[in-house]
């Protein structure tokens, strides 16, 4: 099915720049493709031919939740682990968790703040992540969260609130009734390419092959240690806890929610490559690009699709789909070329029908909806803001909406 063209956008090419490297130095490895013009014109898009979601390996037909949750899902998962973002290690490890500051009285006595160390220990060594939580005082019964993984500096979620960012809208996220948490990435992994000595690796990893862990997986299990938490906090509903994440952490979202079942909704924020957008439209950001430049994201397995994606088992509409039947959201931006907007709504539109495999039906429109006017439909949303990559509180008011309907309040 030919999904028509709504949307027109604007490139510009020190956007793109600064959406894809971010600021850090393109590097090359030696098994990597010669790289190829990033294409920006939607009637350059090669056919391409999408892996059949609901196809098992023996050629089975999926055609009910039981063989999807069986078979299919976890057929996929595998895939997903060896060929995309990598194995977990084994190594055994304790965890304890420590209440470091209370204060009941934050944000002018609307919320109450928790500030915790998580620390995680292995092999005589240890890490720990900083958890920051804010809930409603005003709630009578335990509320839903969110909890969001930060990629960026730590002021953007700053817990003395201090310094206030729209990537972390604490206050209106508690006036809306629903607590929030956040931990930065770095103190579960550092973002570079250190040879996977540092952070967790550095704790876990007693050997390395094609198919080990990646930092992205690293930060996902990072954001499953907290939910370790959340689902003890007697002022949380341990089963409406969402986690959102935007651009890389959108990635790591993506793949939290994949791996861990208890996040009972995902949202996911302009993604694009290795996340929320078709690896087979080779738009924007490709996988020869996001390997080049970020080569401890995925597994070593990964490279073997640069310039080659055709040929990988997988796309990211399979993605989308292990979070079903759960609610999930997916965000774009209009001028984040680099993210292929246009290939993250294909990629959620491809994933609905394992979301029908549980009843609550799904039907996405054939195109795009207009700028700033989500389309939401069972257990799937998605919109794409006016402007450049970031997250900003429109989007969350969007999440928010969802979340109202879909999460459910568990408050007066």
């Amino acid at each position: 099915m030919k999904l028509s063209i709504l949307i027109f956008f604007t490139f510009s090419l020190s956007l793109c720049a600064w959406n894809g490297l971010n600021g850090q130095t393109p590097r090359d490895t030696t098994d990597q493709q010669v790289e190829t013009p990033i294409n920006y014109d939607e009637a350059k898009v090669p056919s391409y031919v999408l892996p059949a979601l609901l196809t098992c390996s023996n050629g089975q037909i999926v055609t009910g939740k039981n063989e999807w949750t069986k078979i299919r899902r976890p057929e996929l998962l595998e895939l997903f682990t060896s060929q995309v973002f990598g194995r977990v290690p084994s190594t055994p490890y304790t965890k304890t968790f420590k209440i470091v500051k209370t204060d009941p009285n934050a944000m002018n006595g609307a919320a109450t703040l928790k500030l915790l160390d998580i620390t995680i220990t292995a092999q005589s060594k240890s890490l720990t992540i900083r958890l920051g939580l804010f809930t409603p005082n005003k709630a009578t019964k335990p509320v839903p969260a969110f909890l969001l993984i930060c990629n960026r500096a730590p002021k953007n979620i700053d817990f003395t609130r201090t310094v206030k960012s729209e990537f972390w809208p604490a206050e209106e996220v508690i006036a809306r009734g629903y607590a929030i948490a956040a931990f930065d990435n770095a103190d579960v992994d550092p973002d570079k390419d250190d040879g996977f000595k540092d952070g967790i690796h550095g704790l876990l990893d007693t050997q390395r092959n094609a198919e080990s862990w990646g930092t992205i997986a690293a930060w996902a299990w990072g954001a499953s240690r907290c939910l370790d938490y959340l689902v003890t906090d007697k002022s949380i509903a341990p089963d409406q806890i969402a986690v959102i994440g935007h651009s890389r952490g959108a990635k790591t979202a993506l793949w939290a929610g994949a791996t861990d079942q208890r996040f009972a909704m995902v949202a996911c924020n302009e993604a694009g490559c290795g996340g929320s957008s078709l690896s087979r439209r080779r738009y924007g950001e490709t996988i020869y690009q996001i390997n080049r430049n970020f080569p401890h994201w995925f597994c070593t397995n990964f490279r073997k699709y640069n310039g080659k994606e055709d040929s990988m088992p997988v796309d990211m509409h399979m993605l989308m789909a292990l979070i079903a039947p759960r609610p999930l959201y997916i965000a774009s931006a209009e001028q984040d070329l680099w993210g292929d907007p246009r290939g993250q709504y294909l990629a959620l539109f491809y994933a609905v029908p394992a979301y029908n495999l549980f009843g609550t039906k799904s039907a996405l429109p054939d195109g795009m909806p207009p700028v700033n006017q989500p389309v939401i439909s069972g257990n799937v949303a998605y919109h794409v803001r006016d402007g450049k990559h970031n997250l900003l509180l429109k989007d969350w008011n969007f999440y928010l909406d969802f979340a109202d309907k879909r999460l459910g309040k568990n408050q007066k």
